[in-house]
């Protein structure tokens, strides 16, 4: 195989040598391309007859004597390039075109911009009928299906550009993930929320439950660590006066990777100011049901081995009574031991510092497993919510919220604990947990409280990740995301 690579590679060699003494810059800094190939083909009647110029990688290339079948794809997709001898301009220097005699220097992956007429060939197939070709990038590298291919799952991660650029389906995914978040920025803007930024950079983090990643800033000679959550940040906007912001980037967790979470994601974060939880349900349902329609175009999917359908009523998933009726635990009476039990016998295999909060928290995971949505979760206890605020009536319990889709958690909100004392109670109860070995716990943070001594008003909060993304698209979070982190190859 590596002997067949390097024939490919010194032909191409010898192919440069003579581009280049026949005049032809391998890498001209100036092109042209009138319109996408697919705007072309999608619209021939209303293009058919013109002389125009389109761009793209060679990606098929068949010869027949005098003729020349071959295809260009550009972002869009790809047009058939139809090529005679007799009506392309000759190989000329000056103008930096390439003849139909040194067409053979050409190769796949090569880039071009070809100029003809729009035409239909016998077969029905919208072609470009080239009259001028020049080269615009010459490809050093053959393509992988011509040579070996990508067989490795984690080389074609590590060499994303190649999976993308051969397999249009991929190129589709995160042309759909780019609308997915872009959508979301359009939902919320169009309701008055405001996008701010937060820092990624942070001497205390907290917001959720997660192991931070850290770093060490050499100007101030301090270290901090990589946020978790944009929680903290965007309440603190909330009591400076500002009634509904989001922030959209990307958090970080120091954590295990499944298909289902990633160290490194993309999150979008809101707060809305005068709201409480049953609210920010609303608005959640409203945009996970516009995401559908917008970017898929129906309100069903098929992920995981479930079934769902955005559109229809979703139905409220008590906590306490659903871990009870599944695995016979009351979270609020029985001992940590029984607890363990029941985990154990489900087949969960327990990591990390075990503690009461952990046993429930997996007790949850054994349940929501069977729920396949569209779901939220309520009445969440609230030694499992340090920062969402009482239910007044039954103060063992909070106002937060999760959908449930798919079996999976894809969101978390809640009304905002605002009680600066409670708040500092809590964080003390979380900082007991850390100090005690949970590195998951959340961390103490005066600040934060003595913003909530200021005042902040009534107000819920929420979040979802990029994870909802990947259930929409049935692929795991590596599939799902452009450049995850792997191991470097040695």
């Amino acid at each position: 195989m590596a002997s067949r690579l390097d024939e490919i590679l010194k032909e191409r060699e010898k192919k440069i040598e003579h581009l280049r003494l026949i005049g032809i810059d391998l890498y001209p800094a100036k092109s042209k391309k009138d319109l996408a190939n697919k705007e072309v083909v999608d619209n021939f009647e209303k293009y058919n007859g013109k002389i125009m110029t389109l761009a793209g990688r060679i990606m098929a290339w068949r010869e027949h004597g005098k003729l020349i079948f071959g295809q260009i794809q550009d972002q869009s997709g790809r047009i058939q390039l139809f090529i005679r001898a007799d009506t392309l301009e000759i190989t000329n220097k000056e103008k930096q075109l390439i003849g139909f005699e040194d067409l053979e220097l050409l190769d796949l992956g090569d880039i071009i911009q070809a100029t003809g007429e729009i035409v239909k060939t016998r077969t029905g197939e919208v072609s470009l009928m080239v009259s001028e070709i020049k080269l615009l990038t010459k490809s050093r590298l053959p393509l992988p299906d011509k040579w070996e291919g990508i067989t490795d799952p984690d080389d074609a991660i590590r060499k994303r550009y190649l999976d993308i650029l051969m397999n249009e389906e991929k190129q589709r995914r995160f042309e759909r993930k780019a609308k997915f978040w872009s959508e979301t920025r359009k939902f919320l803007q169009e309701r008055g929320f405001m996008e701010v930024e937060t820092p990624v950079l942070e001497s205390v983090t907290g917001g959720a439950d997660a192991k931070p990643f850290t770093t060490h800033m050499n100007s101030i000679d301090q270290d901090f660590y990589l946020r978790i959550s944009t929680e903290l940040y965007q309440k603190r906007l909330i009591g400076a006066g500002y009634e509904k912001v989001f922030t959209l980037g990307p958090n970080f967790r120091n954590e295990g990777m499944d298909d289902e979470h990633m160290p490194e994601y993309y999150q979008c974060e809101w707060y809305l100011a005068f709201a409480d939880y049953k609210n920010n349900m609303e608005l959640v349902r409203d945009l996970y049901r516009h995401l559908a329609k917008e970017i898929y175009g129906t309100s069903v999917f098929e992920t995981r081995g479930y079934k769902f359908d955005l559109s229809k009523d979703w139905d409220e998933i008590d906590y306490v009574s659903s871990i009870k009726e599944k695995t016979g635990i009351d979270v609020f009476v029985d001992d940590e031991e029984k607890m363990k039990t029941a985990v154990t016998e489900a087949g969960v295999k327990l990591t990390g510092e075990i503690n009461r909060m952990r046993l429930i928290d997996n007790l949850w995971k054994i349940v929501r497993k069977e729920i396949a949505g569209p779901a939220f979760l309520v009445n969440v206890p609230k030694f499992v919510s340090p920062l969402a605020k009482n239910k007044p009536e039954n103060p063992d319990l909070t106002e937060r919220f999760q959908p449930i889709i798919g079996g999976s958690e894809l969101g978390n909100g809640y009304s905002e604990l605002n009680d600066p004392d409670e708040q500092l109670e809590r964080f003390l109860e979380q900082q007991g947990a850390r100090d005690a070995g949970d590195d998951e716990a959340q961390m103490l943070d005066m600040d934060f409280v003595e913003m909530l001594r200021y005042g902040m008003p009534p107000t819920s909060g929420f979040g979802f990740s990029e994870r909802l993304f990947w259930f929409m698209e049935n692929v795991s979070g590596r599939e799902g995301t452009l450049f995850p982190p792997l191991r470097v190859k040695k």
